[in-house]
This record gives structure tokens, C-alpha cells and sequence, in this order.
């Protein structure tokens, strides 16, 4: 990962960090390239935050970070967000300090409070300043820690872009079949916003991107009534994945493909319920 660092306010100086490091504003939809996240002391409270709800939008940034296996250091009320974000209690204070979290590993105490601990790839100092070695230790392991887990089934098969190579090539095929064609000749007029219908509703399915708008339609509603039967579903699906192992690789093919198998699944079973048969994904 050489891209900017992720930071909550304030943003850290650069020279805090240094000339290697530029650090931008974190943002969730930047979690997924990002080396790490820096969370400073902000002097805001985390025990108690009815007063502050974008406290709940950090936390939420936090909790997503921790999941994408991002490296967190936080310090001063940071530390304390991290720890809240672990399921740690957090006192009230000045800063706010949280209790070690479970599994993580204290290295320096302040009397009863944990001042320096660490769990995975979270790193907390209690303390409003931030000791200058800490921060060089954190940075120097980042490189080391650049394997990241995705965050949601759109990030493990490669995002909005790779869902809509997949559709744009399923459909260039799908056109083109003998059994599949005349049922889109018949019921699709306009395939630009068709295209972009379904690769609404696959990146839906897959978690959804952040800042996009949710595919709101009902499947079975948008599928009812082409007659189409099992014959058709059976050619879509097997179209589908082969379409993705193609365009994707292995691993990214084999999740849309077991998306689709279950989309087709429901289906048949809705149609079997009303007496036709539908088709998988077409709306």
C-alpha cells in the first residue's frame, strides 16, 4: 500500500509523520487502499456521545477499518474510539480512556488504566501526546501489513467496475443466445439503462458501494411474467458463470456464480409457487 494515510481531525502535521507519508481525510469508501489509519486526540468525549452523533460516523469509519484488517493508531480520545470500537468500556475523563480491550495486549499502564496497548494491528496510547517512537514503530510496519481482508462481497470480487464488466459481457452473450435472445428481444428496449439496472441490483446484492443509491426494486415482481421456464434459468445461470469465470478471476467468479445459484434458487421457487417459471437477473 503506497498510497496517503487516513486520518480523523485534526490531521496530523507532516511533520508528525514525515516526508514519506501524505495523509488525507479518511473516508470510508478509501478504507480498502488505505496503508492506515491514524485516529489523534480531538479533546471531544466517547464515553458519552448523544451530544456529538458524528462520533457514531467515526466509530462506524473505526469498526470498518478494524474489519478490512486497516492498521489503527490512536491516541488521546483516539485510543479511546479504538477501544469502544474493540467492545472495550470507556471511562470518562480527560481524555476519555478506554479499558484494554478483550485479547489485546497491554505494554504500559497509568495506574489502573491501560496507556499503551495493542490487538492485530490496533496500537492505543492513552495519553494526549503522542510519543514520537510509537508513531515512527507504527508507521515503519505498515508495508508489512498490506494484505487486507475485503469488506464487503463487492470488494472480494473486485467492485463496481468488475460487476459491470461481468453484466455488460453476460448480456453481449445473452443476446446472442438462441434461447435466452428472443426473451430479451421481446422485453428490453433500452439496454443502456437495462445495463445499468442490473448492475445496480448485482452491486446491491454484493453489500452496495458507499454513496451510491440501493437497488430498491422486487426481484420476483420484476421478473414475473416473461414466460420463461426452467429450461431458460438453467441456460442463464450456466451462461452467468461461465460469463464470470472469464472475466474475473478464480475466486472473484466463483462468489458471483454461488450469488446467482441462490438468486436462481429463489426463483424457481417463487415461479413454481405462481405457476411459471422466471428468469434470473434480467430485470
Amino acid at each position: 500500500m503506497t498510497g496517503p494515510l487516513l486520518s480523523t481531525p485534526p490531521l496530523p502535521t507532516p511533520e508528525l509523520t514525515g516526508p514519506r507519508w501524505t495523509v488525507q481525510a479518511a473516508t470510508p469508501d478509501a478504507l480498502a487502499g488505505a496503508p492506515g489509519l491514524l485516529l489523534p486526540h480531538d479533546g471531544l468525549p466517547v464515553a458519552d456521545v448523544r451530544a456529538h452523533p458524528e462520533r457514531w460516523q467515526t466509530l462506524t469509519l473505526v469498526t470498518g477499518a478494524l474489519r478490512r484488517g486497516v492498521p489503527v493508531l490512536g491516541w488521546g480520545s483516539g485510543a479511546a474510539l479504538l477501544g469502544r470500537a474493540l467492545g472495550a468500556a470507556v471511562t470518562p475523563g480527560t481524555p476519555d480512556c478506554s479499558a484494554l480491550p478483550r485479547g489485546a495486549q497491554a505494554h504500559a499502564w497509568a495506574g489502573t488504566q491501560p496507556l499503551h496497548w495493542t490487538v492485530g494491528r490496533a496500537v492505543a496510547w492513552a495519553e494526549t501526546d503522542l510519543p514520537p517512537a510509537l508513531l515512527s514503530a507504527f508507521l515503519a510496519a505498515l508495508p508489512g501489513w498490506s494484505d487486507r481482508t475485503p469488506g464487503s462481497p463487492l470488494e472480494a470480487v473486485g467492485g463496481v467496475v468488475a460487476v459491470r464488466a461481468v453484466v455488460t459481457a453476460f448480456y453481449a452473450r445473452a443476446r446472442a443466445d438462441r434461447l435466452l435472445g428472443p426473451v430479451f428481444a421481446a422485453h428490453v428496449t433500452d439496454w443502456p439503462a437495462h445495463l445499468e439496472r442490473v448492475t445496480a441490483f448485482w452491486v446491491t446484492l454484493l453489500g452496495g458501494e458507499p454513496g451510491a443509491a440501493a437497488w430498491r426494486g422486487n426481484l420476483n415482481a420484476a421478473h414475473a411474467g416473461l414466460g420463461v421456464r426452467a429450461a431458460h434459468l438453467g441456460r442463464w445461470l450456466a451462461l452467468w458463470d461461465a460469463t464470470a469465470r472469464e472475466v474475473l478471476p478464480a475466486d472473484a467468479a466463483a462468489l458471483l456464480s454461488a450469488r446467482a445459484a441462490v438468486m436462481g434458487e429463489r426463483l424457481g421457487r417463487a415461479a413454481g409457487a405462481g405457476g411459471g417459471t422466471s428468469q434470473a437477473g434480467g430485470a
